[in-house]
């Protein structure tokens, strides 16, 4: 029997069937991937087959091929990773400027472990409706400087149910699987009710003490849209450690810098302090952005720091 991993509750999969049943599944004995060691084997939006027991248990015991997943290195457990969905036909990322503040190093860690796995990646722009004209200004500047490097953006207070907003990611989700991220409290199940009223996410509240969200979502699950799509919500996420990356790969996923890196001198070059650098040189004449270009350098420290970690 075949079927769709639709919830993940750490220990219990749920598996929808091709013939539409609902199925709770365990793993079968130490299922393990092969070249990834992961803190979960069995993602939500993996294709599956199960068996059934003599007892009438149902267990997985096979994975499809993945066409692409989302994977971040675990937080507790720096050698293993954690793969937060798989096949996915996009992502949509829910940053706030502030309540709590989504860094530019945190959007381009994930924009670039997106580009890795070849998931295109929309960002969401939430809660507009609590911001001042200075974090407005700032907010016109990110989505600036996004849509003109390639990923598409939204602006929506999902609070309100924005209409024109929500209305927008609505018709954006139709016939895709999507997965939905950002950090906990920035409002991200409070935009899936605004885009399915019926689900019912639990939402939470912002910690004031910390300006940080506090987790409400503890497992991921899959929820179908209108339009034959599904949403994927997942917990809040508070860094995103990329995983297994080379550092000569880190700036093929920015693409900015690696257009402009094919006129460097060095073919090999780190963009650091090489003579004939076209990417520094690039940022001096603001061509490329300084938080962008301080994102790939702190993702060239990881590696140095040997927080990177090859998969097993």
């Amino acid at each position: 029997m075949k079927g769709l991993v639709i919830k993940n509750t750490g220990s219990w999969y749920q598996v929808k069937t091709d013939d539409g049943q609902f199925i709770e599944c365990k793993i079968k004995g130490n299922f393990r991937l092969k070249g990834i060691r992961s803190t979960n084997p069995v993602a939500v939006g993996d294709r599956v087959q199960i068996i059934l027991n003599q007892e009438g248990t149902a267990f997985i015991n096979e994975i499809e091929d993945r066409k692409n997943y989302i994977i971040r290195r675990s937080s507790n457990l720096s050698k293993q990773s954690h793969i937060l969905a798989a096949n996915l036909d996009q992502c949509m990322l829910v940053v706030t400027v502030n309540y709590p503040e989504t860094s530019t190093i945190f959007i381009d860690r994930f924009l670039a472990s997106a580009e890795a796995y070849r998931v295109p990646v929309k960002l969401v722009f939430n809660k507009v409706d609590a911001y001042n004209e200075e974090e407005l200004h700032y907010l016109d500047a990110l989505i600036n400087l996004y849509t003109h490097i390639g990923y598409p953006c939204f602006k929506v207070s999902a609070k309100d149910g924005d209409g024109t907003g929500v209305d927008a990611i609505k018709k954006d989700l139709e016939g895709k699987i999507t997965l939905f991220s950002g950090h906990s409290g920035v409002g991200k199940s409070t935009l899936i009710n605004a885009i399915l009223p019926g689900t019912k996410v639990k939402t939470g509240e912002i910690s004031t003490y910390h300006n940080k969200g506090m987790h409400t979502t503890t497992f991921s699950e899959m929820f179908s849209v209108d339009g034959d799509g599904y949403i994927i919500d997942t917990p809040g996420i508070k860094g995103f450690g990329t995983f297994d990356m080379e550092e000569e790969e880190i700036g093929h996923y920015f693409p900015e810098i690696f257009k402009v890196s094919a006129d460097c001198k060095y073919g090999n070059c780190t963009h650091r302090h090489e003579p004939g650098c076209a990417v520094r040189e690039a940022v001096e004449r603001h061509l490329i952005s300084e938080s962008r270009y301080t994102s790939y350098l702190n993702m060239l420290e990881d590696k140095e720091e040997g927080k990177y970690r090859a998969a097993y």
